[in-house]
Protein backbone atom coordinates (compact mmCIF):
# COMPACT_ATOMS: atom_id res chain seq x y z
CA UNK A 1 0.00 0.00 0.00
CA UNK A 2 1.35 3.57 -0.71
CA UNK A 3 1.44 5.77 1.68
CA UNK A 4 0.29 9.61 1.01
CA UNK A 5 2.59 12.45 1.36
CA UNK A 6 1.17 15.87 1.94
CA UNK A 7 3.76 18.73 2.75
CA UNK A 8 3.70 19.58 6.79
CA UNK A 9 4.94 22.79 8.49
CA UNK A 10 7.55 22.14 11.39
CA UNK A 11 14.08 17.93 19.20
CA UNK A 12 14.78 15.10 18.37
CA UNK A 13 12.12 12.83 20.07
CA UNK A 14 12.02 9.09 17.99
CA UNK A 15 9.86 6.84 18.19
CA UNK A 16 8.39 6.48 21.94
CA UNK A 17 7.15 3.43 23.39
CA UNK A 18 5.08 3.68 26.56
CA UNK A 19 4.47 1.38 29.32
CA UNK A 20 2.49 1.72 32.28
CA UNK A 21 3.70 4.12 34.88
CA UNK A 22 5.54 1.57 36.90
CA UNK A 23 7.97 3.05 39.68
CA UNK A 24 11.45 3.80 39.15
CA UNK A 25 12.96 0.61 40.16
CA UNK A 26 11.27 -1.18 37.59
CA UNK A 27 12.90 1.49 34.96
CA UNK A 28 13.94 -0.84 31.36
CA UNK A 29 15.10 -0.06 28.64
CA UNK A 30 12.75 -2.57 26.36
CA UNK A 31 9.23 -3.28 26.65
CA UNK A 32 6.76 -5.32 24.49
CA UNK A 33 2.95 -5.62 24.35
CA UNK A 34 -0.20 -4.08 22.74
CA UNK A 35 -1.52 -0.30 22.70
CA UNK A 36 0.55 2.48 22.68
CA UNK A 37 4.33 2.60 23.46
CA UNK A 38 7.22 5.12 23.70
CA UNK A 39 10.68 5.33 24.57
CA UNK A 40 12.34 8.32 25.68
CA UNK A 41 15.79 8.93 27.65
CA UNK A 42 13.77 9.63 31.29
CA UNK A 43 11.44 7.97 33.10
CA UNK A 44 9.52 10.74 34.15
CA UNK A 45 8.54 11.56 30.29
CA UNK A 46 8.32 7.97 29.58
CA UNK A 47 5.53 7.63 32.11
CA UNK A 48 3.98 10.91 30.99
CA UNK A 49 3.43 9.90 27.55
CA UNK A 50 1.54 6.67 29.00
CA UNK A 51 -0.21 8.59 31.44
CA UNK A 52 -1.68 10.98 28.76
CA UNK A 53 -1.96 7.49 26.50
CA UNK A 54 -4.16 6.37 29.06
CA UNK A 55 -6.83 8.70 29.06
CA UNK A 56 -7.28 8.66 25.23
CA UNK A 57 -4.95 10.72 24.09
CA UNK A 58 -2.73 9.52 20.94
CA UNK A 59 0.78 9.73 20.06
CA UNK A 60 0.57 13.31 19.18
CA UNK A 61 -0.52 14.40 22.29
CA UNK A 62 1.38 11.89 24.29
CA UNK A 63 4.77 12.79 22.42
CA UNK A 64 4.31 16.33 23.82
CA UNK A 65 3.61 15.55 26.89
CA UNK A 66 6.78 13.70 26.31
CA UNK A 67 9.15 16.42 25.50
CA UNK A 68 7.45 18.58 28.02
CA UNK A 69 8.73 16.65 31.10
CA UNK A 70 12.13 15.97 29.66
CA UNK A 71 12.29 19.80 29.71
CA UNK A 72 12.08 19.10 33.38
CA UNK A 73 14.53 16.87 33.59
CA UNK A 74 16.41 16.81 30.53
CA UNK A 75 16.77 20.69 30.47
CA UNK A 76 20.33 20.58 29.30
CA UNK A 77 19.72 18.76 25.83
CA UNK A 78 16.08 19.99 25.46
CA UNK A 79 13.59 22.39 25.92
CA UNK A 80 10.76 24.97 25.10
CA UNK A 81 14.00 27.74 24.95
CA UNK A 82 15.22 25.43 21.73
CA UNK A 83 13.79 24.03 18.49
CA UNK A 84 12.97 20.80 16.87
CA UNK A 85 11.80 18.29 14.34
CA UNK A 86 8.74 16.15 14.58
CA UNK A 87 8.21 13.39 11.90
CA UNK A 88 4.61 11.86 12.21
CA UNK A 89 2.65 9.20 10.71
CA UNK A 90 -0.91 9.34 10.42
CA UNK A 91 -2.74 5.98 10.53
CA UNK A 92 -6.28 6.86 9.26
CA UNK A 93 -4.53 8.98 6.17
CA UNK A 94 -1.39 6.49 5.94
CA UNK A 95 0.50 9.97 5.18
CA UNK A 96 3.72 10.93 6.77
CA UNK A 97 4.00 14.92 7.99
CA UNK A 98 6.91 16.69 9.36
CA UNK A 99 7.28 19.68 11.18
CA UNK A 100 10.01 21.66 11.04
CA UNK A 101 10.31 24.16 14.04
CA UNK A 102 13.63 24.90 14.18
CA UNK A 103 15.01 28.28 15.79
CA UNK A 104 15.82 31.22 13.21
CA UNK A 105 17.96 33.85 13.63
CA UNK A 106 17.31 36.89 14.50
CA UNK A 107 16.51 40.22 12.35
CA UNK A 108 19.41 41.71 13.01
CA UNK A 109 21.78 39.02 11.74
CA UNK A 110 24.34 39.12 8.52
CA UNK A 111 26.81 36.89 7.58
CA UNK A 112 29.39 38.53 9.21
CA UNK A 113 27.49 38.22 12.37
CA UNK A 114 30.45 35.99 14.18
CA UNK A 115 33.54 37.88 12.59
CA UNK A 116 35.45 40.45 14.17
CA UNK A 117 37.84 42.11 12.35
CA UNK A 118 37.83 39.78 9.62
CA UNK A 119 38.16 36.96 11.73
CA UNK A 120 36.06 34.15 13.42
CA UNK A 121 35.29 34.64 17.00
CA UNK A 122 35.79 32.15 19.26
CA UNK A 123 33.67 29.42 19.35
CA UNK A 124 33.30 29.09 23.01
CA UNK A 125 32.51 32.41 23.88
CA UNK A 126 30.24 33.19 21.05
CA UNK A 127 28.14 29.96 22.73
CA UNK A 128 27.97 31.02 26.22
CA UNK A 129 26.35 34.48 25.03
CA UNK A 130 23.15 35.77 23.94
CA UNK A 131 24.41 36.34 20.39
CA UNK A 132 24.23 32.47 19.81
CA UNK A 133 20.24 32.18 21.02
CA UNK A 134 17.97 31.60 17.91
CA UNK A 135 14.72 32.56 18.09
CA UNK A 136 13.05 29.18 19.84
CA UNK A 137 10.42 27.07 17.85
CA UNK A 138 9.26 24.50 20.63
CA UNK A 139 6.47 25.81 21.54
CA UNK A 140 5.20 26.85 17.82
CA UNK A 141 6.11 23.71 16.73
CA UNK A 142 4.12 21.60 19.82
CA UNK A 143 1.10 24.26 19.33
CA UNK A 144 1.07 23.13 15.35
CA UNK A 145 0.86 19.24 16.14
CA UNK A 146 -1.77 19.34 18.76
CA UNK A 147 -3.55 22.00 16.62
CA UNK A 148 -3.91 19.94 13.28
CA UNK A 149 -2.97 16.05 14.54
CA UNK A 150 -3.27 15.97 18.26
CA UNK A 151 -6.59 16.03 20.52
CA UNK A 152 -5.56 17.26 23.38
CA UNK A 153 -4.85 20.48 24.54
CA UNK A 154 -1.94 22.31 26.26
CA UNK A 155 -3.26 22.32 29.66
CA UNK A 156 -3.76 18.45 29.69
CA UNK A 157 -0.53 17.34 27.88
CA UNK A 158 1.26 19.73 30.09
CA UNK A 159 0.09 18.37 33.46
CA UNK A 160 2.65 15.60 34.02
CA UNK A 161 5.14 18.30 33.21
CA UNK A 162 3.81 20.69 35.59
CA UNK A 163 3.63 17.95 38.18
CA UNK A 164 7.34 17.37 37.95
CA UNK A 165 8.53 20.71 37.68
CA UNK A 166 6.59 21.18 40.97
CA UNK A 167 7.54 18.25 43.19
CA UNK A 168 10.44 17.73 41.78
CA UNK A 169 12.81 14.76 40.77
CA UNK A 170 15.84 13.13 41.95
CA UNK A 171 18.98 14.35 40.19
CA UNK A 172 21.18 11.62 38.65
CA UNK A 173 24.58 11.41 38.44
CA UNK A 174 24.36 12.01 34.73
CA UNK A 175 22.35 14.99 35.42
CA UNK A 176 25.27 16.55 38.22
CA UNK A 177 28.02 14.74 35.61
CA UNK A 178 26.73 17.56 33.03
CA UNK A 179 26.07 20.29 35.31
CA UNK A 180 30.35 20.01 36.42
CA UNK A 181 31.39 20.20 32.55
CA UNK A 182 29.02 23.36 32.86
CA UNK A 183 29.97 24.82 36.24
CA UNK A 184 32.27 27.98 34.17
CA UNK A 185 29.06 28.57 32.01
CA UNK A 186 26.36 28.41 34.43
CA UNK A 187 28.11 30.33 36.21
CA UNK A 188 28.15 33.58 34.43
CA UNK A 189 24.35 33.43 34.43
CA UNK A 190 23.17 34.07 37.63
CA UNK A 191 18.99 32.82 37.35
CA UNK A 192 21.28 29.64 36.14
CA UNK A 193 23.74 29.58 38.99
CA UNK A 194 20.33 30.13 41.20
CA UNK A 195 18.79 26.98 39.64
CA UNK A 196 21.64 24.79 39.22
CA UNK A 197 24.62 25.18 41.58
CA UNK A 198 25.19 25.04 44.64
CA UNK A 199 27.98 27.40 46.38
CA UNK A 200 29.30 27.68 42.70
CA UNK A 201 29.49 23.48 42.41
CA UNK A 202 26.74 20.91 40.56
CA UNK A 203 23.97 20.29 42.53
CA UNK A 204 24.54 16.91 43.66
CA UNK A 205 23.09 13.30 42.78
CA UNK A 206 20.53 12.08 45.22
CA UNK A 207 18.98 15.68 45.47
CA UNK A 208 15.52 16.38 44.88
CA UNK A 209 15.32 19.65 41.93
CA UNK A 210 12.20 21.33 42.18
CA UNK A 211 11.88 23.97 39.34
CA UNK A 212 9.23 26.40 39.97
CA UNK A 213 9.70 29.13 37.61
CA UNK A 214 9.51 26.52 34.40
CA UNK A 215 6.34 25.00 36.10
CA UNK A 216 4.77 29.11 35.98
CA UNK A 217 6.05 29.10 32.13
CA UNK A 218 4.34 25.62 31.86
CA UNK A 219 1.54 26.98 33.32
CA UNK A 220 1.15 30.33 31.04
CA UNK A 221 1.47 27.92 28.12
CA UNK A 222 -1.46 25.88 29.86
CA UNK A 223 -3.71 28.94 29.75
CA UNK A 224 -2.69 31.31 27.15
CA UNK A 225 -1.10 28.60 24.31
CA UNK A 226 1.74 29.46 21.99
CA UNK A 227 0.52 33.27 22.17
CA UNK A 228 1.92 33.20 25.70
CA UNK A 229 5.66 32.45 24.52
CA UNK A 230 5.65 34.14 21.38
CA UNK A 231 4.19 38.08 23.40
CA UNK A 232 3.95 39.25 26.65
CA UNK A 233 5.69 39.04 30.14
CA UNK A 234 7.67 35.50 29.39
CA UNK A 235 8.35 37.21 25.62
CA UNK A 236 9.73 40.11 27.04
CA UNK A 237 11.91 38.47 29.83
CA UNK A 238 13.64 36.35 27.19
CA UNK A 239 14.42 39.39 24.90
CA UNK A 240 15.99 40.72 27.92
CA UNK A 241 17.81 37.84 28.71
CA UNK A 242 19.34 37.39 25.52
CA UNK A 243 19.92 41.40 24.97
CA UNK A 244 21.78 41.52 28.06
CA UNK A 245 24.33 39.07 27.07
CA UNK A 246 25.62 40.32 23.89
CA UNK A 247 22.98 39.36 21.57
CA UNK A 248 20.30 41.58 19.41
CA UNK A 249 17.00 40.24 19.32
CA UNK A 250 13.56 41.73 19.41
CA UNK A 251 9.98 41.33 20.13
CA UNK A 252 8.93 40.86 16.11
CA UNK A 253 11.79 38.04 16.15
CA UNK A 254 9.49 36.27 18.79
CA UNK A 255 6.14 37.24 17.38
CA UNK A 256 6.77 36.98 13.61
CA UNK A 257 8.13 33.18 14.67
CA UNK A 258 6.32 30.44 12.44
CA UNK A 259 6.89 26.75 12.08
CA UNK A 260 6.84 24.71 8.66
CA UNK A 261 5.12 22.22 7.43
CA UNK A 262 7.34 20.19 4.89
CA UNK A 263 7.44 16.83 2.73
CA UNK A 264 9.41 14.43 4.08
CA UNK A 265 12.14 13.13 2.67
CA UNK A 266 11.21 9.34 1.18
CA UNK A 267 13.89 6.93 0.43
CA UNK A 268 14.17 3.13 -0.07
CA UNK A 269 16.36 0.39 0.95
CA UNK A 270 16.24 -3.10 1.25
CA UNK A 271 12.54 -3.48 0.63
CA UNK A 272 11.82 -0.41 2.93
CA UNK A 273 10.38 2.74 2.90
CA UNK A 274 11.99 5.65 4.81
CA UNK A 275 10.73 8.44 5.86
CA UNK A 276 13.42 11.48 7.36
CA UNK A 277 13.17 15.07 8.15
CA UNK A 278 13.75 17.10 5.42
CA UNK A 279 15.75 20.69 4.96
CA UNK A 280 16.60 22.62 7.17
CA UNK A 281 18.08 19.39 8.56
CA UNK A 282 20.72 17.32 7.14
CA UNK A 283 19.89 14.17 8.31
CA UNK A 284 16.86 12.72 5.96
CA UNK A 285 18.94 13.51 2.70
CA UNK A 286 22.72 12.32 4.29
CA UNK A 287 21.20 9.03 5.58
CA UNK A 288 19.55 8.36 2.04
CA UNK A 289 22.22 9.14 0.38
CA UNK A 290 24.69 6.87 2.67
CA UNK A 291 22.18 4.43 2.32
CA UNK A 292 21.93 4.29 -1.33
CA UNK A 293 25.57 4.21 -1.62
CA UNK A 294 25.61 0.71 0.83
CA UNK A 295 22.84 -0.51 -1.15
CA UNK A 296 25.10 -1.52 -4.12
CA UNK A 297 26.40 -3.72 -1.75
CA UNK A 298 25.70 -7.39 -0.58
CA UNK A 299 26.72 -6.63 3.11
CA UNK A 300 24.82 -9.69 4.51
CA UNK A 301 27.30 -11.85 2.96
CA UNK A 302 30.29 -10.32 3.66
CA UNK A 303 32.62 -10.61 7.12
CA UNK A 304 31.31 -7.85 9.74
CA UNK A 305 35.02 -5.51 9.52
CA UNK A 306 34.44 -6.10 5.97
CA UNK A 307 30.62 -4.59 6.18
CA UNK A 308 31.41 -1.78 8.78
CA UNK A 309 34.43 -0.70 6.58
CA UNK A 310 31.83 0.03 3.55
CA UNK A 311 29.54 1.62 6.07
CA UNK A 312 32.14 4.20 7.10
CA UNK A 313 32.63 4.80 3.87
CA UNK A 314 29.43 5.69 2.73
CA UNK A 315 29.09 7.69 5.41
CA UNK A 316 32.16 9.89 4.51
CA UNK A 317 31.16 9.96 1.33
CA UNK A 318 27.42 11.18 2.46
CA UNK A 319 28.94 14.08 4.58
CA UNK A 320 31.35 15.15 1.64
CA UNK A 321 28.10 16.19 -0.04
CA UNK A 322 25.77 17.24 3.56
CA UNK A 323 28.77 19.89 3.97
CA UNK A 324 29.22 21.08 0.41
CA UNK A 325 25.75 21.30 -0.51
CA UNK A 326 22.94 21.25 2.53
CA UNK A 327 21.36 24.30 3.98
CA UNK A 328 17.73 26.06 5.03
CA UNK A 329 16.02 25.23 1.32
CA UNK A 330 14.25 29.20 1.47
CA UNK A 331 18.01 30.74 1.12
CA UNK A 332 19.85 27.34 -0.54
CA UNK A 333 18.65 25.90 -3.79
CA UNK A 334 20.22 22.43 -2.42
CA UNK A 335 20.26 19.65 -4.93
CA UNK A 336 18.45 17.63 -3.12
CA UNK A 337 17.03 15.85 -5.72
CA UNK A 338 20.21 14.70 -7.56
CA UNK A 339 21.85 13.78 -4.26
CA UNK A 340 18.71 10.99 -3.42
CA UNK A 341 19.12 10.08 -6.86
CA UNK A 342 20.31 5.94 -7.24
CA UNK A 343 22.29 6.17 -9.90
CA UNK A 344 23.91 9.04 -7.80
CA UNK A 345 25.05 7.19 -5.39
CA UNK A 346 26.45 4.49 -8.05
CA UNK A 347 28.84 6.82 -8.93
CA UNK A 348 30.01 7.83 -5.04
CA UNK A 349 30.57 4.00 -5.06
CA UNK A 350 32.99 3.95 -7.23
CA UNK A 351 35.12 5.98 -5.06
CA UNK A 352 35.03 3.42 -2.29
CA UNK A 353 37.74 1.17 -2.22
CA UNK A 354 36.59 -1.93 -0.12
CA UNK A 355 39.86 -2.45 1.21
CA UNK A 356 41.39 0.79 2.04
CA UNK A 357 39.94 3.80 4.15
CA UNK A 358 40.34 6.94 1.73
CA UNK A 359 41.91 10.12 4.17
CA UNK A 360 38.87 11.86 2.74
CA UNK A 361 36.18 12.62 0.05
CA UNK A 362 35.51 15.46 -2.25
CA UNK A 363 32.23 15.95 -2.50
CA UNK A 364 30.61 14.93 -5.70
CA UNK A 365 28.32 16.44 -8.67
CA UNK A 366 24.80 15.51 -7.68
CA UNK A 367 23.68 18.32 -10.45
CA UNK A 368 23.37 16.11 -13.48
CA UNK A 369 20.77 13.85 -11.68
CA UNK A 370 18.82 17.10 -10.71
CA UNK A 371 16.98 17.03 -14.13
CA UNK A 372 16.76 20.55 -13.80
CA UNK A 373 16.86 22.57 -16.73
CA UNK A 374 18.04 25.62 -14.88
CA UNK A 375 21.92 26.52 -14.42
CA UNK A 376 22.40 26.06 -10.76
CA UNK A 377 25.47 27.59 -8.84
CA UNK A 378 28.07 25.17 -7.97
CA UNK A 379 29.23 26.07 -4.16
CA UNK A 380 32.89 25.11 -3.25
CA UNK A 381 33.18 22.47 -0.41
CA UNK A 382 33.32 23.96 2.63
CA UNK A 383 35.32 22.87 5.82
CA UNK A 384 33.47 20.12 8.62
CA UNK A 385 32.28 22.79 11.42
CA UNK A 386 31.78 21.73 15.13
CA UNK A 387 28.32 20.95 15.92
CA UNK A 388 26.52 20.84 19.50
CA UNK A 389 26.43 17.15 20.10
CA UNK A 390 23.42 17.52 22.60
CA UNK A 391 19.90 16.66 22.10
CA UNK A 392 17.01 14.76 22.77
CA UNK A 393 14.74 12.13 21.04
CA UNK A 394 11.63 10.33 21.69
CA UNK A 395 9.31 8.15 20.30
CA UNK A 396 5.71 7.34 20.83
CA UNK A 397 2.78 5.22 19.18
CA UNK A 398 -0.64 4.86 19.70
CA UNK A 399 -3.25 1.90 20.31
CA UNK A 400 -4.37 3.47 16.59
CA UNK A 401 -1.34 3.11 14.81
CA UNK A 402 -0.03 6.96 14.80
CA UNK A 403 3.65 7.56 15.29
CA UNK A 404 6.17 10.16 16.15
CA UNK A 405 9.10 10.24 15.85
CA UNK A 406 10.77 13.17 17.56
CA UNK A 407 14.18 15.33 18.00
CA UNK A 408 14.62 18.31 20.07
CA UNK A 409 17.29 20.25 21.19
CA UNK A 410 18.92 23.21 22.81
CA UNK A 411 22.36 22.65 20.70
CA UNK A 412 25.25 22.09 23.64
CA UNK A 413 24.75 20.50 27.07
CA UNK A 414 23.27 23.51 28.27
CA UNK A 415 22.83 26.13 25.76
CA UNK A 416 23.79 29.20 25.78
CA UNK A 417 24.16 28.80 29.97
CA UNK A 418 21.47 31.34 30.31
CA UNK A 419 18.35 30.52 32.10
CA UNK A 420 15.59 33.24 31.36
CA UNK A 421 14.90 34.52 34.86
CA UNK A 422 11.76 34.07 36.72
CA UNK A 423 10.85 31.14 34.00
CA UNK A 424 13.09 28.66 34.70
CA UNK A 425 14.73 27.55 30.88
CA UNK A 426 17.39 27.55 29.02
CA UNK A 427 18.19 29.28 25.91
CA UNK A 428 19.67 27.26 23.14
CA UNK A 429 23.17 27.90 21.66
CA UNK A 430 21.84 27.31 17.99
CA UNK A 431 23.29 30.16 16.02
CA UNK A 432 26.87 28.53 16.07
CA UNK A 433 25.48 25.64 13.84
CA UNK A 434 25.50 28.19 11.14
CA UNK A 435 29.63 28.35 9.43
CA UNK A 436 31.03 31.51 11.16
CA UNK A 437 32.79 32.57 7.73
CA UNK A 438 32.00 32.03 4.06
CA UNK A 439 30.77 31.81 1.31
CA UNK A 440 28.90 28.63 1.92
CA UNK A 441 25.50 27.98 1.65
CA UNK A 442 25.17 27.73 5.75
CA UNK A 443 26.04 31.07 6.56
CA UNK A 444 24.07 33.20 8.88
CA UNK A 445 21.18 35.43 7.68
CA UNK A 446 18.41 36.95 8.96
CA UNK A 447 15.61 34.64 9.54
CA UNK A 448 17.84 31.60 8.36
CA UNK A 449 17.38 28.12 10.24
CA UNK A 450 20.48 26.82 10.80
CA UNK A 451 21.61 23.40 9.05
CA UNK A 452 21.21 20.44 11.43
CA UNK A 453 22.03 16.97 11.52
CA UNK A 454 18.73 15.82 13.49
CA UNK A 455 17.24 12.43 11.90
CA UNK A 456 13.87 11.55 13.00
CA UNK A 457 13.18 7.97 11.03
CA UNK A 458 10.17 6.25 10.20
CA UNK A 459 10.21 3.09 8.15
CA UNK A 460 7.49 1.15 6.39
CA UNK A 461 7.23 -2.36 4.73
CA UNK A 462 4.70 -3.03 2.08
CA UNK A 463 2.89 0.11 3.13
CA UNK A 464 2.54 -0.72 7.05
CA UNK A 465 5.19 0.73 9.93
CA UNK A 466 8.26 -1.46 10.53
CA UNK A 467 10.05 1.13 13.00
CA UNK A 468 11.57 4.33 14.26
CA UNK A 469 14.75 5.58 15.37
CA UNK A 470 16.36 8.70 15.97
CA UNK A 471 18.89 9.67 18.33
CA UNK A 472 20.52 13.08 19.48
CA UNK A 473 24.14 13.67 19.04
CA UNK A 474 24.82 16.85 16.94
CA UNK A 475 26.17 15.54 13.24
CA UNK A 476 27.07 12.22 14.82
CA UNK A 477 22.84 11.67 15.02
CA UNK A 478 23.03 11.18 10.76
CA UNK A 479 25.79 8.35 11.87
CA UNK A 480 23.87 6.93 15.17
CA UNK A 481 20.58 6.61 13.26
CA UNK A 482 22.22 5.09 9.66
CA UNK A 483 24.47 2.55 11.66
CA UNK A 484 21.41 1.38 13.68
CA UNK A 485 19.48 0.74 10.35
CA UNK A 486 22.60 -0.96 8.93
CA UNK A 487 22.96 -3.45 12.41
CA UNK A 488 19.27 -3.73 11.90
CA UNK A 489 18.67 -4.36 8.57
CA UNK A 490 21.95 -5.84 7.04
CA UNK A 491 23.46 -7.17 10.03
CA UNK A 492 20.71 -8.70 10.95
CA UNK A 493 20.54 -7.80 14.69
CA UNK A 494 17.91 -7.23 17.01
CA UNK A 495 16.53 -3.51 17.68
CA UNK A 496 18.28 -3.72 21.11
CA UNK A 497 21.64 -4.82 20.38
CA UNK A 498 21.25 -2.43 16.75
CA UNK A 499 21.02 0.54 19.50
CA UNK A 500 23.52 -1.27 21.88
CA UNK A 501 25.91 -2.03 19.35
CA UNK A 502 29.91 0.01 19.58
CA UNK A 503 28.74 3.27 17.57
CA UNK A 504 31.13 4.64 14.52
CA UNK A 505 30.96 8.15 13.44
CA UNK A 506 32.62 8.79 10.17
CA UNK A 507 32.18 12.13 9.18
CA UNK A 508 34.46 12.62 6.68
CA UNK A 509 37.16 13.86 9.06
CA UNK A 510 40.55 12.36 9.33
CA UNK A 511 39.41 10.18 12.33
CA UNK A 512 36.73 8.13 12.71
CA UNK A 513 34.94 8.97 16.27
CA UNK A 514 34.28 6.13 18.60
CA UNK A 515 33.32 5.31 22.19
CA UNK A 516 35.33 4.16 25.26
CA UNK A 517 36.36 0.85 25.15
CA UNK A 518 36.09 0.39 21.32
CA UNK A 519 40.23 0.54 20.94
CA UNK A 520 41.98 -2.20 21.29
CA UNK A 521 39.48 -4.16 20.66
CA UNK A 522 38.52 -7.14 17.95
CA UNK A 523 36.53 -5.21 15.81
CA UNK A 524 39.03 -1.98 16.21
CA UNK A 525 41.76 -4.00 15.21
CA UNK A 526 39.66 -5.44 12.25
CA UNK A 527 38.87 -2.63 10.84
CA UNK A 528 42.33 -1.41 11.05
CA UNK A 529 43.41 -3.32 8.97
CA UNK A 530 41.71 -1.05 5.97
CA UNK A 531 43.74 2.06 7.29
CA UNK A 532 40.50 3.43 9.38
CA UNK A 533 41.71 5.81 12.49
CA UNK A 534 40.17 6.23 15.54
CA UNK A 535 39.79 9.38 17.83
CA UNK A 536 42.30 10.04 20.32
CA UNK A 537 39.08 11.07 22.86
CA UNK A 538 36.19 8.46 23.01
CA UNK A 539 33.33 9.53 23.99
CA UNK A 540 29.98 8.44 24.14
CA UNK A 541 28.04 8.70 20.99
CA UNK A 542 23.90 9.58 21.03
CA UNK A 543 20.94 8.02 22.99
CA UNK A 544 18.26 6.21 20.59
CA UNK A 545 15.26 5.79 20.92
CA UNK A 546 13.51 3.54 18.57
CA UNK A 547 9.77 1.34 18.05
CA UNK A 548 9.80 -1.87 16.13
CA UNK A 549 6.10 -2.91 15.13
CA UNK A 550 6.18 -6.94 15.12
CA UNK A 551 4.32 -8.99 12.88
CA UNK A 552 2.20 -10.30 15.67
CA UNK A 553 0.76 -7.01 16.01
CA UNK A 554 2.76 -5.87 19.03
CA UNK A 555 5.12 -3.35 19.48
CA UNK A 556 8.20 -3.37 21.13
CA UNK A 557 10.16 -0.10 22.06
CA UNK A 558 13.65 0.20 22.94
CA UNK A 559 15.86 2.81 24.54
CA UNK A 560 19.47 2.96 25.45
CA UNK A 561 20.31 -0.20 27.79
CA UNK A 562 23.81 1.57 29.18
CA UNK A 563 24.23 5.17 27.56
CA UNK A 564 23.26 8.35 28.88
CA UNK A 565 21.90 6.37 32.57
CA UNK A 566 19.91 3.86 30.55
CA UNK A 567 16.71 4.65 29.00
CA UNK A 568 12.94 4.32 29.66
CA UNK A 569 10.81 1.52 27.76
CA UNK A 570 7.10 1.26 28.50
CA UNK A 571 4.00 -0.02 26.62
CA UNK A 572 0.05 0.08 27.94
CA UNK A 573 -0.66 -3.22 27.73
CA UNK A 574 2.85 -5.53 28.80
CA UNK A 575 2.77 -8.73 26.23
CA UNK A 576 2.99 -12.04 28.31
Amino acid sequence: MSILVRPARTVLISSIVLTLALPAAAKTPVATGTGGAVATISEPASQAAIAILNKGGNAVDAAVAAAATLGVTDPFSCGIGGGGFMVIYLAKDKRVVTIDHRETAPASFTPSVFLKDGKEMDFDTVVASGRSVGVPGTVRGWHEALDRYGSMSFKQVLAPAIDVASKGFKVNDNFNHLVQENEAKFAQFPATAALYLRNGKAIPAGSTLRNPDLAKAYRALAAGGAKAFYSGPMARAMVDAVNANSGSMTLADLANYEARLRQPVHSTYRGYDLYGMPLPSSGGVAVAEALNILEGYDLKSLPRAKAEHLYLEASRLAFADRNAYLADPEFVDAPVAGLLNKDYAARRRELINPEQASAHAPAGDPYPFQNDVSVPLRPNANKLIAEGAHTTHLTVSDKDGNIVSYTYTIESWGGSGIVVPGYGFLLNNEMTDFDFSGPAPNVPEAGKRPRSSMSPTIAFKNGKPAFSIGSPGGATIITTVLQTIFNYVDLGMSMPDAVNAPRLSERNGMETDVEPGFIGSTQAQALEKTGQHWSKKPEEIGAANALVFNPDGTVTAVSEGHRHGVGSALVQKSAH
